[in-house]
């Protein structure tokens, strides 16, 4: 047995070298141990540990003096950090159908919305644009298909890997895996749940290998008994990737109206494998979910969840220029071409950031403008983590519009079916999906 994905690489090695700059660590010390570590075969055990030491060396580095931005991990520091003028919205007082609608909603809008991106996950806009122009089905408008001429299908390499005509329900996915992880957390443990109570879940529920990035070191981390919040930050150059964004939707459904304490649930959740950045897109997603049970407007929903973040972090920061985007009036077009000026998608950082995705998924809820379809679409054309932003901008509009609300045309599809890798929900349908998360719900705020 040699698994060498469970190894400190040099791609971790490059990813740390990264992240270190962006949180505004001073790397002027160990440049030169970069690069000599970084070219040693990494794949020979013997050479781990000073792969390891540099990794334990950089995490203790001491942040610039001029670094602009306040960005603390723990949940004290974080509350105290945001900003005083947050929005305010009236709590739930939706009845029992109502509610039900919108959790139903929030299934099939992020199940259908995964499914949109899962079939070109990892696409570039060469590829994905390219495809979609020469199949005449340019803007994206339907689930990506496998019926294209021959030529189409040889030039972008299209496999069967859930394409419209290949699967007739919600695949398994880590992004649904971890939306029905959340409701299993919350029927066992309640409204009280610790970080160590996920932490035990995932080793007890979720295979070592089935994780990835982030979620890997941690249980990497947990293995070698290592607990939270340290299992977050120990030897893990990834703390500041989507992985943790990825995992907000229940704890936001699990608040209607009350996006304080959907960001505190998503806290507990992502600070084991997530730190900063990390921690701060799982909060503003629970929070923007919370907050769509009671509001329809966009803006306010997005300011809704950044009013449970620093004010003074690089995400706040960068939302907000989508939100001036959208206010200055510019095209959608011209809002991908800055996305993708400010992120180099052909660079892994950049495209599983946690902040590159969460602008891309505020374009697609403000571009959207709560078209169901169109939402969805202008999330996973504009590539990065597709199948992660279609299903969070899916489950957003979800909540808005509820079930009934949601075009056939995107739901009809699935049949009502879902798989995950849940002990429990291997093969489930949303309707008793919605019904367990009712009781959950009813159970939290008993």
């Amino acid at each position: 047995m040699k698994h060498i994905w469970l190894y400190i690489s040099k791609t971790d090695l490059e990813t740390e070298r990264q992240q270190c700059e962006e949180e505004g660590r001073d790397l002027a010390s160990v440049q030169e141990e970069f690069d000599r570590v970084g070219a040693l075969d990494l794949e020979d055990l013997s050479n781990q540990p000073q792969a390891q030491a540099l990794l334990d060396r950089t995490i203790t580095l001491p942040i610039r003096e001029d670094y602009p931005y306040h960005e603390p991990s723990d949940l004290e520091g974080i509350r105290a950090a945001r900003p005083q003028n947050r929005p305010k919205l009236p709590g739930w007082t939706g009845g029992d159908a109502l509610l039900e609608e919108k959790v139903y909603g929030a299934w099939l809008g992020r199940c259908c919305g995964c499914l949109l991106g899962k079939p070109v996950e990892g696409w570039r806009r060469e590829r994905m644009w390219g495809y979609l122009k020469e199949s005449d089905r340019w803007p994206l408008s339907d689930y990506f298909s496998r019926s294209v001429p021959e030529a189409v299908r040889q030039k972008y390499n299209l496999r069967p890997w859930a394409f419209k005509e290949d699967v007739s329900f919600m695949p398994e996915d880590d992004d649904t895996n971890y939306t029905t992880s959340g409701l299993v957390i919350l029927k066992r443990h309640g409204r009280d749940f610790t970080p160590t109570d996920v932490a035990n879940f995932w080793m007890s529920d979720i295979p070592i290998l089935h994780t990835c990035t982030a979620e890997r070191v941690a249980y990497r981390n947990f293995c070698n008994l290592i607990p939270p919040p340290l299992s977050a930050s120990f030897r893990n150059p990834y703390r500041e990737w989507i992985g943790a964004q990825i995992r907000a939707d229940f704890f936001g459904w699990a608040a209607p109206g009350d996006p304080q304490l959907a960001a505190e649930f998503a806290w507990r959740d992502a600070c084991i494998s997530h730190v900063k950045n990390g921690i701060y897109g799982e909060m503003w997603v629970a929070a923007m979910l919370a907050a769509a049970y009671v509001t329809d407007d966009i803006p306010t929903i997005i300011q809704a969840g950044l009013g449970e973040i620093p004010e003074r972090c690089r995400l706040a920061e960068d939302v907000r220029a989508v939100l001036a985007w959208h206010a200055e009036g510019i095209s959608y077009d011209e809002a991908l071409e800055r996305l993708h000026g400010k992120w180099n998608e052909n660079r892994a950082h950049d495209w599983c950031h946690t902040i590159s995705n969460a602008m891309l998924v505020a374009i697609g809820l403000l571009w959207g403008e709560l078209d169901y379809g169109r939402s969805i679409c202008r999330a996973v054309q504009g590539c990065f983590d597709t199948d992660c932003n279609g299903a969070t901008v899916g489950s957003v509009v979800g909540v808005v519009l509820g079930k009934r609300a949601l075009p056939a045309f995107w739901t009809e599809h699935i049949h009502d079916t879902l798989k995950t890798g849940v002990v429990g929900y291997h093969e489930v349908k949303l309707a008793d999906l919605t019904r367990d998360s009712l009781a959950v719900i009813e159970k939290v705020h008993a």
